[in-house]
């Protein structure tokens, strides 16, 4: 008979909201799946949990899935933990859960907190319906197209975003989104916790004199009337093809991706850029 995955939320930041749920099942299984072991064993030893850990990350080899499906298959029960919050959203764990129903192996959530409903009760702008995004890609390339496949959604955009990677993306924002209101959540439960309220160029002009610390939920207004696309001129064409060009993007392609946000001929804008 085959054991069980069981999806466990962890803290996002304050230890007091782990439920006693979750406290039980991590202390009954056979061994626990985690992000980065040395960040779930403190978790463990606040609550006195000596349990094996095996790590399991993007980055593991296949085989570690294997030998963690060929344990739940003999008859062993695992919990999948994540550093913070609700694995398996935006996570590796994922990939674990899919296997597992593949295989018929049963899947057991132990719901606790994430990040991103968390900052959509807090963050002051319309949350009933949203669009939860994850982390912009690093690559310049898919990272644009992502902003512009969202860039007209009506809904609320929720994005989680490291510290020093959080000024680029303000700036990004604010090139396909406009001067759109954003919530910025920092630190949420723990000390500094803190939510600004604000808009995208606001923002931006913060954070020149701030240095953004610790990790982040962006809450992006969607999509509406005051956000709808406006009338883009060559000057604002040839603006953005020349901010492409300067975070390394060939001017060819700055110009292709100009033309895409603001209508004006790719011709156009390269010409005035000569």
């Amino acid at each position: 008979m085959s054991g069980k995955l069981y999806v466990v939320g962890t803290p996002i930041g304050n230890l007091e909201d782990i439920t006693y749920r979750a406290v039980r099942i991590l202390s009954e299984v056979d061994f626990i799946c985690a992000e980065d072991t040395r960040v779930t064993v403190k978790l463990l030893n606040h609550f006195e949990i000596k349990k094996p850990l095996l790590s399991y990350h993007e980055h593991s080899a296949a085989h570690v899935s294997d030998n963690i499906i060929e344990r739940l298959q003999n008859g062993e029960s695992c919990a999948v933990v994540t550093d913070a919050g609700m694995p398996c959203i935006s996570d590796p764990g994922e990939d674990l859960v899919r296997m597992c129903r593949d295989l018929d192996i049963p899947v057991e959530a132990v719901p606790g907190p994430t990040a991103m409903a968390t900052a959509a009760a807090v963050c002051g702008i319309p949350a009933s319906r949203f669009a939860f995004e994850g982390f912009l890609s690093v690559t310049k390339k898919q990272r644009f197209a992502h902003l512009k496949a969202v860039a007209q959604d009506t809904h609320t955009l929720i994005f989680y975003e490291a510290p020093h990677k959080l000024r680029t993306t303000l700036e990004d924002m604010l090139k396909y989104f406009g001067d759109r209101r954003i919530s910025i959540c920092r630190e949420l439960t723990k000390i500094h916790e803190e939510v600004m309220r604000t808009t995208l160029s606001e923002a931006i002009s913060y954070y020149e004199t701030n240095s953004p610390r610790g990790e982040y939920v962006l809450v992006v207004e969607g999509a509406g009337e005051d956000n709808s696309e406006k009338d883009y001129t060559l000057e604002d064409a040839v603006k953005l093809a020349k901010e492409l060009t300067e975070k390394g993007i060939k001017l060819t392609d700055a110009c292709k991706e100009a033309a895409s946000v603001t209508g004006i001929k790719k011709n156009d804008i390269y010409s005035a850029l000569m």
